[in-house]
């Protein structure tokens, strides 16, 4: 399907304070991680000056996964990807989508409109327009959380990286399809586009209590359906998964929640650059 090679990272926040960031970015770097990526949202410190900070302490890639187009004017959230890009050397990613449940309460707090379903994609393109005129010849790597067919249109036109946003529960044919669709969409540009696939849990271990609450799943239904958002098994086990998925998927860059940093680090050991 692919022959990009792996690469890995990590979905954290600082929200344990600036020296708990600073110890989580370095045990990724040590660990093999390439990329600190961060989520957006008004109960997190914000993702901009956190990465910033966190390239800052190792020499990684950082990203947010993903900012939400509603939280800021389409100029302002390309003034602060640009910033970071300047600022990183070009170890910056820029992660942007239409946004998940909830960021019309944030979007309202901030004062801004959240906006039907077509004007905030509208929104992500628009950011992107800014992004590139404040570039120039440099260039920003944008990855597009995409799940509709307007924004897998968007993602083949404008996203050098693209993650499926789907449900936990969505069955990895349907994935296939819509990976498929993207490839199609894409074009001549098909080949450029890196995949991305997040990870919930790695290993055997039980899942936190919080799972039903960030998956909308009970724990034991996403055990018992083979989710892709989790990779069960020893590392080499998870390891042929991950193999498996990029044959069949195309994906190829693989983060985790910063949770299972340690469960996962093996596997990084065995496929990172392979």
């Amino acid at each position: 399907m692919t022959d990009r090679r792996f690469r890995f990272g990590i979905v954290a926040t600082p929200d344990g304070g600036p020296d708990q960031w600073t110890k989580t970015v370095r045990r990724a770097a040590d660990l093999g991680y390439s990329t600190i990526l961060m989520p957006d949202g008004l109960q997190l410190l914000s993702p901009f000056p956190s990465l910033a900070m966190a390239a800052t302490v190792a020499d990684v890639r950082v990203g947010t996964f993903v900012a939400a187009a509603p939280m800021r004017t389409p100029y302002a959230a390309a003034w602060d990807a640009h910033t970071l890009t300047e600022l990183t050397g070009g170890r910056f990613e820029f992660g942007i989508g239409t946004g998940r449940p909830g960021t019309d309460k944030f979007a309202e707090r901030l004062g801004l409109p959240y906006g039907s379903a077509k004007e905030r994609l509208e929104q992500v393109r628009e950011t992107l327009d800014h992004l590139a005129e404040l570039d120039g010849d440099q260039h920003t790597p944008v990855l597009i959380a995409a799940g509709g067919p307007k924004s897998l249109a968007l993602a083949a036109e404008r996203a050098d990286v693209v993650s499926i946003a789907k449900g936990a529960m969505t069955p990895i044919t349907e994935v296939v399809q819509l990976a498929k669709e993207l490839r199609t969409m894409a074009g001549d540009r098909a080949d450029d586009i890196e995949l991305a696939l997040n990870l919930f849990a790695a290993g055997d271990g039980d899942l936190p209590p919080w799972t039903k609450r960030a998956t909308g799943v009970d724990p034991e239904e996403l055990r018992a359906t083979d989710s892709l958002m989790l990779l069960p098994g020893g590392p080499r086990q998870m390891a042929d998964e991950l193999l498996h998925r990029r044959d069949v998927l195309g994906t190829s860059y693989i983060s985790v929640n910063a949770g299972y940093l340690e469960e996962l680090a093996p596997v990084v050991e065995l496929l990172a650059g392979k």
